[in-house]
């Protein structure tokens, strides 16, 4: 490739050309290299990554002794599928999931290589387990791409769009909300009014919930909301399924987001940073219920890849080392503090939230939280880039815009990116 090419607008060219429209680009940026929190294109410019690959790097990028790990292991082997030649690996990072998940009862955990395996498995185990059908999700929901998670999710544009029809027996209730007037009455009443006009509450498998919404908004599940899900689920017989993608691996501050609400769900399924960088996921549940399921029901070929597996457990030891629990609890108290400041000076600013280092800040018009203002969410990621600082946004009206900066990265660092994020608002304040 001759200079004149390597550039990010010659580089996107050819995506266009090449790759369907179908895959979205948040940024027109070709990354060279990261390190940590930083990341540079191939034009050599340098950004703060506050996005984190959609949560996938908790570790930052590169991390050394992840690095470290899974070059030892390419030396030794690269695949086998675990169903045929089984290794180590994979046994001893079940055992410490295992050991990591809530609830004062024996557990077992299945890997596989996407989130969107993981929700799907899920829903398998359970209606292997309980002999029932249907299941309830929540509105602003979000679990995958493919057929039966675009189902469960619960956003239409742009996830949805053109793909119907989706599998049967998947029914949405309210998520609680309190800015936009949703109660956690309300949304155990919308549970109620599925079992009474919809399915009955015997046939219901499993009820599937995010602690914090993602793709959604970043909204927190109230803890009493989640505590109220565990004991509807027990009057019933119905398996809780905490949706963990997004907010495990540390992300909120313990390893797993449901831990700070004293609820043990049945099954949690786990992705995204759990591998820094390296694709895997996983389910850990009820030994009883990933029983379920007869032998050779569940797996994969690639599914727990010996090279992730290796990538995890030593994703789990850095955060043993650097203590990135306490870190993330730090971070996101600090970034929530300086958010809030800035919402204090600007009324776009509708709403400033999060659990941990996950923290989002929601964007209106005219002050009013009920009038979205995704056009300025937009404009704001995008100056953000013009300036060296990554964002995402999301939300169901696509008004919010969240942080998902390594917990690895430094003070200085995240103080850098909140100032380029403070200098974005001001600019696109006109609109």
């Amino acid at each position: 490739m001759t200079d004149d090419q390597a550039t990010n607008a010659a580089l996107m060219a050819r995506r266009k050309a090449a790759i369907p429209r179908g895959v979205g680009q948040s940024h027109e940026v070709f990354i060279a290299r990261g390190d940590n929190a930083e990341v540079w294109d191939v034009e050599g410019k340098r950004y703060i990554d506050f996005a984190g690959g959609i949560a996938v790097l908790n570790t930052g990028h590169c991390h050394p002794d992840i690095g470290a790990a899974v070059k030892q292991q390419l030396d030794l082997y690269t695949h086998t599928c675990f169903q045929v030649l089984a290794y180590e690996p994979y046994v001893e990072l079940a055992e410490r999931c295992n050991a990591l998940a809530p609830g004062n009862f024996a557990k077992k955990t299945l890997f596989l290589s996407t989130g969107a395996e993981a929700v799907e498995n899920a829903i398998k185990i359970a209606r292997a387990h309980t002999q029932r059908s249907a299941v309830i999700a929540f509105t602003s929901g979000y679990h995958g791409r493919t057929l039966l998670t675009l189902g469960l999710t619960g956003k239409v544009a742009p996830y949805k769009i053109g793909f119907g029809p989706f599998p049967g027996e998947i029914f949405h209730a309210q998520f609680p909300n309190a800015l936009h007037g949703v109660r956690v009455d309300d949304s155990i009443a919308s549970i109620e009014s599925i079992f009474k006009n919809d399915v009955e509450a015997s046939r219901v498998a499993a009820i599937i919930v995010e602690p914090v919404q993602g793709e959604g908004g970043f909204n927190v599940a109230p803890f009493d909301f989640l505590q109220r899900l565990r004991a509807l689920c027990d009057q019933h017989g119905i398996l809780l399924i905490a949706d963990e993608i997004q907010t495990g691996a540390g992300r909120t501050g313990t390893w797993f987001a449901i831990e700070q609400s004293g609820v043990a769900p049945d099954m949690i399924t786990m992705a995204k940073s759990m591998a820094g960088g390296y694709p895997i996921s996983g389910v850990v549940g009820r030994a009883e219920v990933m029983d379920a399921p007869a032998a050779g029901g569940l797996g994969g070929t690639y599914a727990g890849s010996p090279i992730a597996c290796v990538a995890a457990l030593a994703v789990l030891d850095v955060f043993e080392k650097e203590n990135l629990l306490a870190r993330s609890r730090q971070l996101g108290t600090h970034m929530m503090n300086s958010l809030k400041t800035l919402a204090g000076k600007y009324k776009c600013i509708a709403d400033v939230r999060g659990l941990g280092a996950m923290v989002a800040i929601e964007l209106c018009k005219n002050g009013d939280p009920h009038q979205p203002h995704a056009e300025m969410a937009k404009a704001l990621a995008s100056e953000a880039t013009q300036r060296g600082l990554i964002l995402l946004t999301c939300g169901t009206y696509g008004n919010v815009v969240r942080i998902l900066v390594p917990l690895t990265a430094s003070d200085t660092i995240v103080d850098e990116g909140l100032a380029i994020l403070a200098a974005s608002l001001v600019a696109v304040q006109s609109m």
